[in-house]
């Protein structure tokens, strides 16, 4: 199961977060102090791989600790969504319901340690509807007018088909279960005992009783959570949460007659507790225990204690047992050495294991220090980034295959470009896991996927809250906390667009800006564009002020970006002021969506695949009558048939609604890839990114 969103209550300093969407990476980010940590502990308690008992004494809320501690069954502290499509035929089967609301299933705990479980999508059906009804007591008469009736079974034809003629002409309402087991049980009156053996009216008219029965077995059936089985498959398919805080960095110099005991005891404080983890796995890794190395590395010892000399014999086996124990430490540092090299871009690094007695030591080199040097001796981030390397190689295997991890301010002694690669590391491991971390720093939030970022604040009665507005003000509106980091961010992407050669492609729009980096990733990845050089879209935030953003990103070398604008009336006239100004001259430079769209006032989302947008649209309104879907077409401008459609629904459309529908389109197409996109449309892309760089091939 996928973890899709979950909310933390009444825990610590947090009331109620609000829902944090998880995603393939979530990244939760505020300033020291806002809670962050308090929205990982609760998803970690929920279902931990290892340790995660709940602290009273830590883990209620001060205010409440006297109410929680007296009924703490009464107090949930997370609820988790998860999908549950992987689970669907099981859960069909326990249940016998439609498998379409069986999707979504809600995990919660409770501080009493009880689970409980629901599905969201699951209606539960009171009433059978009155069309049904009719339907099925009309197709019985017209069945019986048309079936020939034995001579001794006319008279039992003529009463059921007035009986149900009568049931029919007194259905004006749904049938509730109370109504529809008086219809059962009159129909059953009906029928003979002892029907002839060629009877036809008589097994017509029981499929007639037995659709009634189903009806009614749904109408009274418990909901899906209640019926014996289903929770104790969910709680044993919940996938387990791997916490990671304090990810003891290794020593270079390690005492295995300590290791050993430490491996075995339960009473470690936090800091040795986390080394001896990162030792575990470390050993994990080499394929030994700390006590084979021990033994394979001893000298002889006489049992006599005489001072017997070892026999040749015995000399030549401790040297075997040596010879073993150096040959797998080899093969365990060139596996690790080639391992590594794939995730740290901060150099080429090798490692060698070395045991000595009752001493463990790693030592490492690299391309331009090709001596070696203890691993203390090398740089706290690459003490850290191994010791954090080999927790998640040898943990996300094995009993936590398929885990959720939660990292707490991973990362805080890299180097910002070695942030950098963390973040790109963090990508590499969602094949297999799903990743939610915490950070204040800007080289750990991609500015091509914020709709991952999730802010977190201090509200003003001092409870921890969450947002996907990365504009949401905190109590002190004048602290730019956690937005700081993205403002950072973005302002690195223009940046690095500006002196690391990147060609920025200037968008009205943040939504402009999310619909051209899922384009390019989809592209890039279905093998239809190499651009020469990395494609950035920093977003103007309006046609007002393009012209300035695009001054300013002109660069050193004076070369104008290329600017792409909507179709809409506003765009049109931007595009003219631009084109006798700023790129008088340049004009082919400032593209119009009309070009690639096919039709007049167009706008990005014409651009995007009509029935995901329009999905997405659905999702995150939910119109209580009309579904856009029913109303859209495809062949005109669809933003304002979004705006016609929002007014004759009098469903309201928020400030910046079309870059949260930007943010779902953009997810459901980077997670089914390009396949899911016709051709016809994957052409135009094609034909737009060869705009933007004429070199693109």
């Amino acid at each position: 199961m996928r973890l899709i969103k979950y909310r933390v209550t009444n825990f610590r300093s947090v009331k109620d977060s609000g829902e944090i969407e998880a995603g393939d990476v979530a990244a939760l980010i505020g300033v020291n102090e806002s809670g962050k940590t308090n929205l990982l502990l609760p998803l970690w308690k929920l279902n931990p791989a290892r340790e995660g008992e709940i602290q009273p004494t830590s883990d209620y809320p001060k205010t409440m600790f006297a109410d929680i501690r007296a009924n703490p069954g009464a107090y949930r502290f997370i609820s988790a969504d998860f999908d549950a499509t992987s689970l669907r035929d099981k859960l069909v089967a326990l249940t016998r319901l439609d498998s379409s609301q069986l999707e979504v299933v809600t995990v919660s705990r409770f501080f009493n340690k009880n689970y409980e479980i629901s599905f969201p999508q699951y209606v539960p059906k009171t009433t059978v509807a009155a069309s049904d009804v009719k339907n099925q007591l009309t197709g019985l008469i017209a069945d019986l007018e048309r079936i020939d009736a034995l001579k001794s079974e006319e008279q039992l034809k003529a009463t059921i088909s007035g009986a149900v003629g009568s049931l029919a002409q007194s259905v004006y309402a749904d049938w509730s279960g109370e109504v529809l087991e008086q219809a059962i049980e009159s129909l059953r009156r009906l029928l003979p005992e002892q029907p002839a053996k060629t009877s036809t009216i008589v097994p017509r008219t029981q499929q007639t009783i037995d659709a009634m029965i189903a009806w009614l077995a749904h109408v009274r059936s418990p909901a899906p959570e209640d019926i014996e089985g289903v929770e104790d498959f969910i709680l044993t398919s919940l996938p387990k949460f791997v916490y990671y805080s304090n990810y003891g960095n290794l020593d270079s110099e390690i005492y295995l007659p300590h290791v050993v005991q430490n491996l075995e005891r339960k009473d470690l404080g936090a800091k040795e507790a986390a080394k001896a983890r990162t030792l575990r796995v470390l050993f994990s890794f080499v394929r030994l225990e700390p006590g084979e190395i021990l033994q394979l590395g001893r000298d002889f010892k006489d049992p006599t204690n005489q001072g017997r000399q070892p026999s040749a014999n015995e000399i030549a086996a401790i040297a075997e047992r040596k010879r073993e124990r150096s040959i797998l430490l080899q093969s365990a540092g060139t596996t690790l050495t080639k391992e590594f090299k794939s995730w740290w871009k901060q150099g080429d690094y090798r490692f060698r294991f070395e045991a000595d007695g009752d001493h463990f030591r790693i030592w490492v080199s690299d391309d331009r220090r090709p001596e070696e040097v203890e691993l203390e001796n090398r740089s706290t981030g690459l003490q850290w980034f191994l010791s954090f390397y080999l927790v998640f190689l040898v943990e996300r295997r094995g009993d936590h295959e398929n885990a959720i991890l939660l990292l707490d301010e991973p990362g805080l002694s890299l180097h910002p470009l070695a942030q950098r690669d963390l973040s790109t590391f963090f990508d590499g491991l969602t094949n297999t896991n799903q990743i939610v971390y915490t950070t204040h720093s800007p080289f750990l939030v991609d500015p091509d996927r914020l709709d991952r970022v999730r802010k977190v604040y201090v509200a003003e009665d001092g409870s921890t809250q969450s947002s996907p507005n990365l504009r949401q003000a905190g109590a002190d509106p004048a602290q730019a906390g956690a937005a700081y980091a993205v403002y950072s961010a973005l302002n690195l992407n223009v940046a690095e667009s500006l002196l690391l050669g990147c060609r920025p492609v200037v968008v009205e729009g943040a939504s402009d800006q999310h619909y051209l980096t899922m384009m390019k990733a989809l592209l890039i990845g279905g093998g239809k564009i190499t651009p020469g050089r990395e494609l950035v879209f920093p977003p103007a935030g309006g046609s007002k002020t393009l012209r300035i953003t695009a001054g300013v990103l002109t660069g050193r070398d004076e070369i104008l970006p290329v600017v792409l604008l909507d179709g809409d009336a506003m765009g049109a006239k931007m595009a003219n002021e631009l084109k006798t100004s700023l790129y008088k001259g340049d004009e082919q430079k400032v593209l119009s969506t009309d070009e690639f769209a096919g039709f007049a006032g167009s706008e990005l989302e014409d651009l995007v695949p009509h029935q995901r947008f329009v999905e997405a649209v659905d999702r995150f309104f939910r119109a209580p009558d009309q579904q856009f879907a029913e109303v859209a077409s495809n062949a005109k401008p669809i933003v304002p048939q979004v705006e016609a459609w929002a007014k004759q629904e009098k469903v309201e459309l928020a400030q910046g609604w079309k870059v949260e529908v930007a943010k779902r389109v953009k997810t459901t197409l980077l997670s089914k890839g390009i396949s899911d996109v016709d051709d016809g449309l994957v052409q135009q892309w094609v034909n737009l990114f060869g705009r933007f760089e004429p070199t693109i091939h």
